[in-house]
């Protein structure tokens, strides 16, 4: 769901080679999420092995990943730990938005509907605890580091982004590692370049966010950026205050300054609220200003040949051809970089 704070955030576009040898850290579960909406098959349905079990995600991690490590860039994903109790309104949510494209999809599908069934089809997937095993085991064996967060990944990710000298930046599609103090957040950067829409393909560019650049731009703080999003509505209050958008809620953090004012001016709206959407304000800014977050440590490691082909031609039906296709390319790239370290010394 996230944050939706994207009309008053300034951004820009990601420069070519920008990320190249520098390591970034992936929200896993929003990566992941990402490869199941938009990796499928032309009537929407995900991509599946012969026991019908699931793949997109696989598919997502092994061969964009890969196009972004002959880019040059280092990737180290982050998965979720256990969520904060607050979370549950958002998973509840999710469950109730599923059901409802459900619904819709059954309709599209007695109807013919592609377009539609694709579209509501998106909605229905989650990952199961054997997906997120599988998902690390790939990534494992191409070489690629896991850190296992104590509780939400972005907020690890954007910890490591801001106190480790190694970690350029954090990236994810949602706001929210802003909140969480990521210095830089990279949007877009597991996404396809290109995305077919009702007019045709449209180009997906990458983009980068500088949180010094926003508070600056904003005329803000951090504490004062959180409670901004507290108001327009987080994964741990999901409706925020009805009829305070993006623009007034920066209005109303700028005018009040502080935590405590900006809420005691909205005290009546928020009690005015159905039971189950009020929020403790108080509970969910410590959520982001001092999350559960854990010293880490990871290292780069070769990649296992044969033990990528087990998971995903033995297992899951990939072609092998074109897995092996791949295997090659981070072959050629592991001499490059071998070569690249060597000519260092001379």
């Amino acid at each position: 769901m996230g944050l939706n704070i994207r009309e008053i955030i300034p951004r820009r576009e990601l420069e070519e080679s920008e990320l190249k040898d520098k390591i970034v850290c992936v929200d896993a579960f929003n990566a992941l999420y990402q490869f199941l909406s938009s990796i499928r098959q032309p009537d929407g349905t995900p991509l599946m092995d012969s026991r019908k079990r699931i793949t997109s995600h696989l598919s997502g991690i092994f061969y964009r990943n890969i196009n972004l490590m002959d880019e040059g860039i280092k990737l180290v994903y982050v998965f979720d730990g256990k969520a904060p109790d607050l979370k549950y309104k958002t998973h509840k949510e999710r469950e109730s938005s599923r059901d409802l494209a459900k619904e819709k999809y059954e309709v599209a599908k007695d109807e013919s509907d592609v377009e539609g069934m694709k579209r509501y089809s998106s909605q229905l997937l989650r990952l199961n605890s054997e997906m997120i095993e599988e998902s690390k085991e790939l990534l494992e064996s191409m070489g690629i580091p896991v850190i296992q967060a104590p509780s939400e990944g972005e907020a690890q990710a954007a910890y490591m982004a801001r106190t480790n000298t190694k970690v350029y930046a954090s990236v994810s599609q949602d706001y929210d590692s802003l909140l969480f103090g990521a210095p830089i957040l990279i949007r877009n950067l597991t996404v396809s370049r290109k995305r077919k829409t009702y007019s045709g393909y449209v180009e997906i560019k990458q983009e980068v966010i500088e949180l010094d650049k926003v508070l600056n731009v904003l005329e803000i703080n951090l504490e004062q950026l959180i409670c901004l999003g507290i108001l327009v509505g987080t994964d741990y209050n999901p409706k925020g205050i009805p009829g305070i958008g993006q623009k007034k809620a920066l209005d109303i953090v700028r005018k009040y300054k502080v935590p405590y004012e900006i809420f005691k001016s909205v005290e009546e709206q928020i009690m005015g609220l159905p039971e189950e959407d009020r929020f403790d304000w108080q509970e969910i800014f410590s959520l982001f200003y001092k999350p559960r977050v854990e010293n880490v440590n990871f290292e780069f490691k070769g990649f296992d040949e044969d033990k990528i082909k087990e998971i995903l031609v033995e297992r899951h039906d990939f072609s092998e051809e074109r897995v092996q296709k791949q295997i090659d390319k981070m072959k050629e790239l592991k001499t490059k970089n071998q070569q690249k370290s060597l000519g260092k010394w001379f």
